[in-house]
Parts: structure tokens; sequence; C-alpha cells
């Protein structure tokens, strides 16, 4: 099984990844997949890289780097999803290999991401990867 990285540029990768994506996102529609990845890339340069197998799209990780005064410079990943057909074969653990060798070359010494504390298999999942718990993530809606 070849797997190639890539970055998602052209609109033919779009149109791929938004389906993968929406496994993750249930709510969003397209446009605003798009809207919201030419917002984050343009404010703070936020890229999704895809892993293919066979030139399939078979998962996505959405990630950008941050600075604060916790962590310094940091690899935050926003997403990371596996399409169903492609489960439990891996390819989220070399997602994630693949995060902490672009934030070697972005020299961060850090990566960061947040799950939903009811998501038990993500959960198990990261653990599994060598993370760990640090911090609680609060929310608070304005509407």
């Amino acid at each position: 099984m070849q797997k190639i990285f890539k970055k998602i540029h052209s609109e033919a990768d779009f149109n791929e990844a938004f389906h993968i994506m929406k496994e993750l996102r249930p709510h969003l529609n397209e446009q605003d997949f798009r809207n919201i990845y030419d917002q984050s890339h343009k404010a703070d340069g936020y890229e999704i890289i895809a892993i293919t197998v066979g030139g399939q799209i078979a998962g996505l990780m959405g990630y950008r780097i941050l600075s604060d005064y916790v962590r310094g410079r940091h690899l935050y990943i926003d997403d990371l999803v596996t399409t169903e057909k492609f489960r439990s074969q891996g390819l989220g653990a070399d997602l994630l290999i693949h995060a902490e060798e672009v934030a070697r070359s972005k020299n961060c010494k850090v990566l960061r991401l947040c799950t939903g504390i009811e998501n038990k298999r993500a959960i198990q999942f990261y653990e599994k990867n060598a993370w760990k718990k640090r911090a609680f993530a609060y929310t608070k809606s304005l509407s």
C-alpha cells in the first residue's frame, strides 16, 4: 500500500477532501468548507494535508503554526480524520507522524490538538500514539 502525503490545493483535491472532512464535521457544507479554509489559510497559514492510498485521499489533517506564551511556537492540529473505508489501517498514526515532521521543519517544539471529552475513540487513539492530556478546553456560546 503506497501512501503519499500532499497539500490540498487544486479544485479536484478540495472537492474530494470536502467529502472526507464532512465525516469529521458533518455540519459543513461545501461553500463553508472552502470559505473557512480560505479565511484560515490567509489569517494563520492553515493547511490541509491529505494522505493518499492508490491515488485516492484516505485521510486529512488540517493544521496551523501558532505561537503563545505557554508553548511558544507550536503546530496545532485542527482536524484529523481518516475516511471510514480506511480506518484502523494506521493512516491516522501516519498523519500524526507527518505532523511531527512538519513541526520540526517549522522549528516547533510542541504539537497540540483538542478533542471532545465525549469522543472516547479519539482519546484512546491519541493516548495510544503517545499524546498526553495536558489541559481542559472550555467554550462558551455567544448565541
